[in-house]
């Protein structure tokens, strides 16, 4: 994948995701959508009134969801299933377990608004740990794309896909980082910008922050690697191996707990291939409080100061 910096805009993936997915419905009208009372923050209502005997909406029953969509796709018909990923992951998780991953049905699972941003909600809407709760089951692959080419790309990869599938999107607006071209490829990272003295990799709403970090540290004669790695399961571990050959010092960053992520995810390949040091940047473990997302990244050391500054710190342990 190549790298667009044709404009300072922001985009909100979800708009992305929504105009994909109508493409395919015009094609194929076994594509069909499935919610739960989240029309609006889905951005499905366009979906609805082209198809609307094609939107199932359960009301806010995510269990009844994932049942629903699971029998669908029994039925012969691909379904994306779509709410808020704190409630689909937490509330569901179940149901994603038996009727999703150990029956491997053909359920597009779509967690909307993850991460902190809904932030002002608070801790019971932030969604830092589906990447852990998902990861944890066999049978789905974990989608986190970082903008919006890609996250067309990943919608048009999952209605592709026999089987079953996580893709996590989020509210909060992301610039370009990739060509309107770029394809996703399952277990493939992207490095969004080369260097020599260390690597962060990254994904979803963060990787435009990492990308400013390098620039940063740029300025203090420091070289950083950015790899996007939206795919966390399957996970890229010849670009991680090679980053830790090439670079000798690893920085995650996700706006995700420690525990379980992208960070988790990389750490085991590291440990079992190429030792070298390493952090692993997110919500250290913690309920995150009440604030705006972008807010609460910079307040849990994810600005790209912040993310500047640790890199700093790691390449310093790797020349002691």
């Amino acid at each position: 994948m190549k790298q667009s910096f044709a404009s300072n805009a922001m985009f909100d993936c979800r708009d992305s995701f929504a105009e994909t997915l109508e493409a395919l419905g015009e094609s194929d009208d076994s594509v069909v959508a499935v919610c739960n009372d989240s029309v609006g923050s889905s951005k499905l209502s366009s979906f609805r009134q082209k198809f609307p005997h094609r939107l199932i909406n359960v009301g806010i029953a995510e269990q009844n969801m994932v049942g629903v969509g699971a029998g669908l796709a029994n039925g012969g018909k691909i379904p994306f299933v779509c709410g808020a990923s704190c409630f689909l992951t937490g509330r569901a998780l179940e149901q994603i377990k038996a009727d999703v991953a150990y029956s491997q049905a053909n359920v597009k699972l779509v967690g909307i608004s993850s991460g902190m941003a809904y932030g002002e909600l608070g801790a019971t809407h932030h969604s830092i740990e589906d990447f852990a709760w998902i990861r944890a089951l066999p049978n789905i692959p974990i989608i986190a794309p970082c903008d919006r080419f890609e996250t067309a790309a990943a919608v048009r990869w999952a209605y592709e896909h026999i089987g079953g599938c996580f893709l996590r999107l989020s509210r909060v607006g992301v610039p370009d980082l990739l060509s309107p071209e770029a394809e996703f490829v399952l277990g493939k990272a992207n490095i969004l910008k080369d260097g020599h003295d260390a690597t962060i990799i990254t994904n979803g709403v963060l990787s435009h922050r990492c990308l400013q970090a390098a620039k940063i540290i740029e300025n203090k004669g420091l070289s950083a690697r950015v790899i996007n790695m939206s795919s966390v399961r399957p996970i890229d571990e010849d670009a991680i191996i090679k980053a830790a050959q090439d670079t000798g010092a690893i920085l995650t960053c996700e706006e995700h707990t420690v525990f379980g992520g992208l960070g988790s995810a990389v750490a085991e390949v590291v440990v079992a291939s190429t030792p070298i040091p390493m952090k692993i940047l997110g919500v250290p473990g913690v309920f995150a409080h009440t604030g705006s997302a972008n807010t609460l990244l910079d307040d849990f050391q994810m600005s790209p100061e912040s993310i500047a500054s640790t890199l700093e710190s790691l390449i310093k342990r790797k020349i002691r």
